[in-house]
Formats: C-alpha cells, structure tokens, sequence
C-alpha cells in the first residue's frame, strides 16, 4: 500500500517513522506546501511538491500528518471530498484492546495504550504515551498529546486538543474544540471553546471574558 504523507513538519517526520514499520506499508514521501521547494525529507523520503500535485502521483491512500487540529482537519475533509481514502498509522509498541473502533486516518504513536469499549474518531492523533482508559469516545480531529492520562468514560468532543501531561478524570466531558493545558488535572465538565488550566483545570480568564 502506497501512501502519501501530507505535511512535512516535526508530526509528520514520528507518522513517516511510523508508516516505516508498518508490515504492507510504503510511504512515498511528503507532500509539504511550506517545502514544496526542497527535495529531500526527513527518514530518507523525498518531499514530492505541495498538495495541488496529489492528483498526479500515483498513490493509495494518504496520512495528514499535522499537529494543528483545525488545519488538520481543514486538509483532511478537503482530500476526503476530493475521494482520497486516508489510511491509520499505528506504531507497533501501541496497545490497543481488540474491540476499539479506530477510525480513518488516525496516527497512533509508541506506547499509546487504549482499554476495552473505547471509540477513535477519524483524523485523531493518540500522541506518545497517553493513556485511554475504558470507554472513552474521541471525537473526530481531536489531539491527545503525549502522557496524557484519560480515565475511564471520558468524552472527548471534535477538535479538543488536550496537553502534555495532563489528567482528566473518569466521566468527564470537554466539549467541542476545548484546549486542556499542559499538566491540568481535569475533574469537571469543560465547556466547547473553553481554554482550561490549572491543578484543578479551570478555565483562563481574560478581561472578563472566557478565552
């Protein structure tokens, strides 16, 4: 299966590391529009031109391999539309219980570890070392960065980027396109949009207003 890596920066270079020890897997090479005018890439792979030459090399399926959630997700529905089929990088030291449903175009990096009953969105990066415990829903575009700990049914809504480090405790909500901090410990709800932080995370106030 040949696939084309979209993006060229530091998530991309741990999705291309990836893909490499991936049984049935070749990645071609990046497709960067920020470096469409360089030719060599990180792990040896070529950087093949920006995303308007997608159409014209001859592919499988394609990775957004961007840290961004909005511009993740922005980059993924355009090539879904366009009839690109994505395809999920799970790193081999990942531990994924059998009944997880893993959605399309997600990267799994080492040492992600995801419990029984628990449901991956489309386009969702499970970043080094987090943990999801049992029961957990991720929503679509969402960012667990590294040594997060989710415990058990969490929901975690579209586009939520959640910081390094942090916790969020079992049946907590956080709504869609929430940011959780880095090292916040969550025990209550957190509202769509809100920026929370803090041991217990609250969220960040500014003039008087919620941002």
């Amino acid at each position: 299966m040949k696939v084309l890596i979209i993006g060229s920066g530091g998530h991309a270079r741990v999705t291309a590391d990836i893909l490499l020890t991936m049984k049935g897997v070749e990645p071609l090479g990046f497709i960067s529009r920020a470096d469409a005018s360089k030719s060599d890439g990180p792990q040896g792979l070529p950087i093949l031109g920006d995303d308007d030459l997608v159409d014209t090399i001859e592919h499988d399926r394609v990775i957004v391999a961007i840290g961004e959630n909005s511009l993740r997700k922005q980059v993924f529905d355009r090539l879904v539309a366009a009839g690109e089929k994505p395809v999920s990088a799970i790193h081999p030291t990942a531990i994924i219980a059998s009944d997880v449903i893993v959605g399309a175009g997600c990267v799994i990096c080492a040492g992600a570890i995801v419990n029984t009953g628990s449901r991956i969105g489309d386009n969702v990066i499970l970043n080094t070392g987090c943990t999801v415990d049992h029961d957990c829903i991720i929503g679509n575009h969402a960012h667990i960065a590294p040594g997060v700990n989710l415990a058990g049914n969490v929901l975690v809504g579209e586009g939520v980027f959640v910081g390094i480090g942090s916790s969020v405790v079992q049946g907590i909500a956080l709504g869609k396109w929430a940011t959780v901090g880095a090292g916040a410990a969550v025990v209550s709800d957190v509202a769509a949009n809100i920026v929370a932080v803090g041991v217990p995370a609250r969220a960040v106030i500014k003039d008087n207003d919620v941002v």
